[in-house]
């Protein structure tokens, strides 16, 4: 860095992105703790969650949703699948594609882990009054749209 660039700590908004970020990874670390009983990580319970809510979601369109790559996928679905909480079938009109849902092992093992997850949300913002929490939620959904489309505009043109 030379002298007359600022440095990061010196920035007005960087308090919210450090926040941002601390609280990120300290809600991670809190919910590993939580659903270890389970035997289930975090990347398994977003996987299962999403499940939950797009029965029969394909494996790309999940991936996308959770902004992961597919070799992500590739080792966390057959752990999943062998665990007898997920099944992979093709799609009707396309072989090629593979839907994905719960099976009722599954669907159990994430309504515990929603009850879980739910609990900490409750108490972690219980003392914060609802119109602040979606204030926050829509900085976070401003963010994320603004970070998205820095993502698309960076991506080379098809040549």
């Amino acid at each position: 860095m030379n002298k007359k660039q600022a440095f990061p700590w010196d920035h007005p908004r960087f308090r919210s992105w450090i926040g941002v970020a601390r609280a990120c990874q300290l809600m991670q670390q809190t919910m590993t703790k939580a659903i270890a009983d389970l035997d289930i990580k975090t990347p398994h319970l977003d996987i299962l969650i999403n499940l939950y809510r797009f029965d029969g979601i394909s494996q790309q369109e999940l991936a996308r949703k959770l902004l992961v790559g597919r070799s992500n996928m590739s080792m966390l679905l057959p752990q999943l699948e062998k665990r007898g909480l997920i099944e992979r079938k093709p799609d009707a009109k396309d072989k090629r594609v593979l839907r994905l849902s719960l099976t009722e092992t599954g669907r159990d093992l994430t309504e515990d882990a929603m009850t879980i997850q739910t609990s900490i949300i409750d108490r972690i913002l219980s003392q914060t009054p609802a119109d602040r929490c979606l204030q926050v939620a829509e900085a976070m959904e401003d963010l994320i749209h603004i970070l998205q489309t820095m993502e698309t505009d960076s991506e080379p043109d098809d040549l």
